[in-house]
């Protein structure tokens, strides 16, 4: 199975071709947007790899929670490479992919969606991947809901963001991993998997999991708070 993955819900953009379990992943360059980086990434990726678009089986992306304008540009991108080659796309989760490179069996993702929130998500690993146990949630820090039982790995770039998250971690004796990012790699890993359960789809129905419904907030909102319009 050959497959190319797209990874731009946080500042750190990436794509990767997997083939048959041995895959490998370029980054995109720092301070650059990913909407002028990513498609040359990729061609260079391919041209590397002497494989052409019509060789694979199918485009995953990052569908999110992140950056809305990087979870955009991963989703565009994959619909437009899948439409011109006549190849499925796989959506996969960004805390999906973090769960999956921490490498444990019981994980709680917390990814930093700015604005004082945090996106999370607790999942389990099996033989066949991954399980979302409840619902991916946005909150504040100090809104989150820990575990009462069991043993987890916290992992994600919101314990470096809001301290006060590894703080609490540590009082509940769960070991933590700061420095993991949404990765293509880890996206085409969970990729293959769906892809050989069958969950890959037209590209005209992908679309990214925002989970946060709006950014701005409305004038009547803002002066309602006591803000300025």
């Amino acid at each position: 199975m050959q497959l190319l993955a797209l990874e731009t819900s946080t500042n750190l953009g990436s794509c990767a071709l997997w083939r048959d379990g041995a895959c490998a992943e370029r980054f995109c360059p720092d301070g650059v947007l990913h909407s002028e980086t990513l498609l040359p990434l990729v061609r260079n990726l391919l041209t590397d790899a002497g494989v052409s678009l019509s060789q694979l089986d199918g485009i995953a992306f990052g569908a999110g929670p992140g950056a809305f304008t990087g979870l955009r540009v991963a989703c565009g991108v994959a619909q437009g490479l899948a439409v011109g080659a006549g190849l499925p796309v796989v959506p996969v989760g960004s805390l999906d992919a973090l769960a999956w490179a921490s490498g444990t069996e019981r994980c709680l993702v917390l990814l930093d969606a700015r604005m004082n929130e945090i996106y999370s998500g607790y999942f389990e690993r099996g033989d066949h991947g991954l399980r979302l146990i409840g619902a991916l949630g946005l909150s504040s820090p100090e809104a989150l809901e820990w575990p009462q039982t069991g043993r987890y790995v916290v992992v994600g770039n919101a314990l470096r963001a809001y301290p006060q998250l590894a703080q609490r971690a540590g009082q509940l004796g769960m070991a933590t991993q700061a420095e993991l990012m949404p990765r293509a790699a880890d996206i085409a890993a969970l990729a293959a998997l769906k892809t050989q359960a069958g969950e890959a789809c037209d590209p005209a129905l992908a679309v990214p999991h925002y989970v946060r419904d709006k950014v701005a907030k409305t004038v009547l909102e803002r002066l309602t708070e006591g803000g300025k319009a």
